[in-house]
């Protein structure tokens, strides 16, 4: 099977020859710079990239690499905007373009929530008035589809959209987590102001870009996070009323624009959630927090294993950070064979690859991975 072929089989749960492999595809399936850059010297090859996400501080993965670990898919990802991008600002700090400004403590090798512009005490016509980001910024699409194109027409991967349609993150960040708490709990009316015009501004960005790619890519990735290690981070009925809503246009908007499957990110205790989400018509979630409460891979594979598909599970929290090589190719192992059977499953970390990850188990995990074949593959 080619990789594309491969993706597509286990995502339509139909046994490819071996378990496909993701690093890096989206912005939570990366690794950052600091456990790249150790990488690197592990392997003897390949260049410290850039970083490509400023708060995740993520790096952009030399192509060496994904060969060498045999990964499936690629990424396509929008461009900057022409105007209104990042923002600089000494020391340590940056504002993007949405006017939420970050600052990276000392020793921190993420970039934290600094300030948020919409915090306090606000009003409807605040949202109204508030300068968004540009949709039309001709910067976001230029050279997209030839950059499609070419991964399209000279490789065999499979192509993933990084969607921006991180609604939830994004007015937490705007509105600041304490009072984004409030309004959803209380102020209904203002919470919905405020996604209403946050939802509206990603939909018509990610549509101008799907017009672009939406025929030449495989999979189309977005996320939020909507659980927490012990337990959703909210009610089923809360995450129906006030969250389902803004989750059914997004998925309308991209249907309207690409056949590709979707992949839908969320940590942390998704397990109540599941069942909407294939209502929904996700195809795949990540990262399947296996050390988070109700997300035994047994339990996920018994009760959906046929609906939707699971992408990530190699534990980021204990096993890979702190397991020895051979305990992480026995895990993968592990999991392969809970999630594998009859396809729907993509072999990933969950989340990004954290700096305390040592490269000798990165590399354990995509060795094992190449050896999880099915039968007759």
């Amino acid at each position: 099977m080619t990789p594309r072929e491969r993706v597509l089989a286990a995502l339509e749960h139909r046994q490819p020859d071996r378990v496909p492999m993701d690093l890096g595809s989206a912005r939570f399936s990366g690794i950052t710079q600091p456990a790249y850059a150790d990488l690197c010297r592990h392997l003897g090859f390949g260049a410290e990239g850039a970083i490509i996400d400023q708060m995740q501080q993520l790096a952009e993965i030399d192509d060496r690499i994904l060969r060498h670990f045999d990964v499936d898919l690629r990424p396509v990802v929008m461009g900057p905007p022409d105007k209104g991008g990042d923002v600089q600002l000494p020391p340590g700090r940056f504002r993007d373009e949405w006017g939420v400004e970050r600052v990276r403590p000392p020793g921190c090798p993420f970039y934290e929530l600094r300030q948020s512009p919409l915090e306090g005490q606000i009003t409807p016509s605040d949202i109204a008035s508030y300068p968004w980001p540009d949709p039309a910024d001709p910067g976001r699409v230029r050279g997209l589809r030839e950059r499609a194109r070419k991964l399209r027409e000279e490789t065999d991967y499979a192509l993933v959209f990084n969607a921006r349609y991180h609604a939830v993150h994004q007015t937490q960040y705007m509105r600041g987590f304490m009072d984004w708490y409030c309004d959803f709990g209380q102020n209904h009316s203002l919470f919905r102001c405020l996604m209403d015009a946050v939802v509206e501004n990603m939909i018509e960005t990610n549509k101008r870009a799907l017009k672009e790619v939406g025929d030449l890519v495989d999979v189309v990735a977005f996320g939020d996070d909507l659980g927490l290690q012990d337990r959703p981070m909210c009610s089923l009925a809360s995450y129906r009323a006030l969250i389902r809503p803004y989750q059914e246009r997004i998925m309308d908007s991209i249907r309207a624009h690409t056949q590709a499957k979707v992949l839908y990110h969320t940590c942390g205790s998704v397990y109540a959630f599941i069942e909407d989400f294939i209502d929904l018509g996700i195809h795949a979630i990540n990262p399947v927090q296996v050390s988070a409460r109700h997300m035994e891979p047994e339990r996920l594979k018994k009760e959906f294993g046929g609906r939707i598909a699971f992408w990530g599970g190699i534990d980021t929290q204990r096993i890979l950070p702190h397991g020895t090589p051979d305990a992480v190719r026995e895990e993968v192992r592990r999991i392969f064979e809970l999630l594998g059977p009859g396809g729907g499953y993509v072999l990933a970390s969950v989340h990004n690859v954290q700096p305390d990850v040592p490269a000798a188990n990165l590399c354990a995990m995509f060795e094992a991975g190449a050896t999880c074949r099915y039968p007759n593959g």
